[in-house]
């Protein structure tokens, strides 16, 4: 079977499915498994890769819950194996232990300073975070008429596997797909003997079908995290920066995104019912919207336009738990430390709703 997991091939095993139920068939993009989520009247397709528990693709309807219709792409992911294992432009990569950037490669932590590109001379940017290359393996999956839910984990972040790191992780990843929604749920344990620094992400790009400078956003956000040139957040308070003062990144009012160039961090996020945060995404010409929601954390933005392919054709809108260089600011010390036995998650996703016309 193929479609738009971008030459994803599924065979015809089931896992505890009926035939009224979601289900789950094993498959590979390339050398790389995947996993397919299907509706039962397949109205919505999302399919997973096991290396990094990353979202390839997510398709849904328009029409009414059982109704036969056609699958709009929401996400823009890799579509085969080649870029899949070059990471480029972190599609849908799942960010942990740390989100965007480490300034310099290096930090500290516990009075010791830590080099996560030993050896490096030049440019020593590091992104990311390593989950989203760690192999992930489907421990448990649930069906329903209406969902889909599968558990995915990673035992990997150990000590001496990742330069810099020396910190024991077992690393959890929850999807549930339904029928116009997308939730995660990432949940880091450590199981060492020292407390680790941690954060998690989303890195997720998504389109509605037409170019970004058509679609019309709104961010709940009230301050704008100001960087130097190298995108690394200023110091302290000089960071903050209240988006009275920044007209042009304010989108508090839904705007149109026209030629905006963008790649920040919106702080303060105005929750709404149960601390749930909302960031819609909308095409004006045919009311279709997508809502990426989050509790707590930061929103960081960027319009794609330095991707290696179809800059501009899609947004991300990533879900974060902190600040780009994180690890190198006191004040997040304690928001960062996990202690040996203890475990966090951070939830996200995201909802659809279909054309209005």
């Amino acid at each position: 079977m193929t479609g738009g997991g971008g030459g994803v091939t599924s065979d015809t095993y089931r896992i505890g499915a009926t035939a009224d139920t979601f289900r789950i068939a094993e498959g590979h993009l390339g050398d790389e498994p995947t996993v397919t989520v299907s509706a039962p009247d397949g109205a919505v397709r999302a399919v997973l890769a096991l290396r990094g528990a990353t979202l390839l693709s997510w398709q849904v309807g328009s029409g009414a819950a059982g109704q036969p219709t056609e699958l709009t792409e929401l996400t823009d992911g890799y579509r085969d194996e080649a870029e899949l294992r070059s990471q480029d432009g972190v599609r849908a990569g799942l960010l942990a232990p740390f989100p965007n950037r480490v300034a310099d490669g290096r930090y500290h932590h516990d009075g010791r300073e830590h080099d996560l590109l030993p050896g490096r001379a030049g440019d020593r940017t590091i992104y990311h975070g390593f989950a989203r290359e760690a192999p992930f393996r489907l421990v448990a999956a649930t069906m329903t008429p209406d969902s889909a839910r599968l558990l995915l984990r990673s035992t990997t972040v150990r000590p001496g596997r990742y330069p810099g790191y020396p910190f024991a992780l077992d690393l959890e990843v929850e999807y549930t797909i339904g029928r116009r929604d997308l939730g995660i749920e990432i949940r880091a344990t450590n199981v060492g003997e020292t407390t680790a620094p941690y954060a998690a992400g989303w890195h997720p790009y998504f389109t509605l079908s037409r170019p970004i400078d058509d679609m019309v956003l709104r961010i709940p956000a009230h301050t704008l995290i100001r960087t130097d040139a190298s995108l690394i957040p200023l110091p302290g308070t000089e960071a903050l920066l209240p988006l009275d003062r920044c007209p042009d990144m304010d989108f508090r009012t839904p705007r149109r995104l026209g030629t905006a160039v963008i790649d920040a961090c919106f702080a303060d996020l105005a929750p709404g019912p149960g601390g749930r945060t909302e960031t819609v995404l909308s095409d004006p010409v045919t009311g279709a919207e997508l809502r990426v929601w989050q509790y707590g954390g930061y929103l960081h933005v960027f319009t794609g336009d330095t991707l290696a392919r179809d800059r501009r054709a899609s947004i991300a809108l990533e879900p974060v738990e902190v600040l780009t260089d994180a690890f190198n600011r006191p004040e997040l010390a304690a928001a960062l430390s996990l202690e040996p036995g203890r475990r966090r998650e951070f939830r996200f996703g995201v909802v659809y709703l279909p054309s209005t016309h």
